[in-house]
């Protein structure tokens, strides 16, 4: 489904000491607080590595949040096959209870 640009929002975040005119369908408080997990990652990679040029800590920063992002979905999907492995158990156990 397509959002038209009535069902956007326009603000302007600060990333790392310059600002960005951002444009997306989410609420405001949604867009300021992905700007600011950008910002802390930057800062955060920033402070452990000597990096000049913002291009290059920004892809660093980046990669550091797919990481986190693949991390975390893995993670998921993962207790998603335990949760069904288990329902599957529990149907077998109710199946068996039924029928005795």
């Amino acid at each position: 489904m397509a959002v038209s640009a009535n069902d956007t929002t326009s603000i302007e975040v600060e990333i790392y000491g310059s600002r960005y005119q951002v444009r997306a369908a989410h609420d405001r408080a949604y867009l300021e607080e992905l700007a600011a997990m950008v910002d802390r990652k930057m800062r955060e990679i920033s402070g452990r590595i000597q990096v000049v040029d913002a291009g290059r800590l920004a892809i660093l920063s980046a990669l550091n949040l797919a990481d986190e992002l693949y991390q975390c979905t893995k993670q998921q999907e993962s207790e998603r096959d335990r949760i069904m492995e288990r329902l599957a158990e529990l149907e077998g156990e109710l199946a068996e209870a039924l029928e005795a």
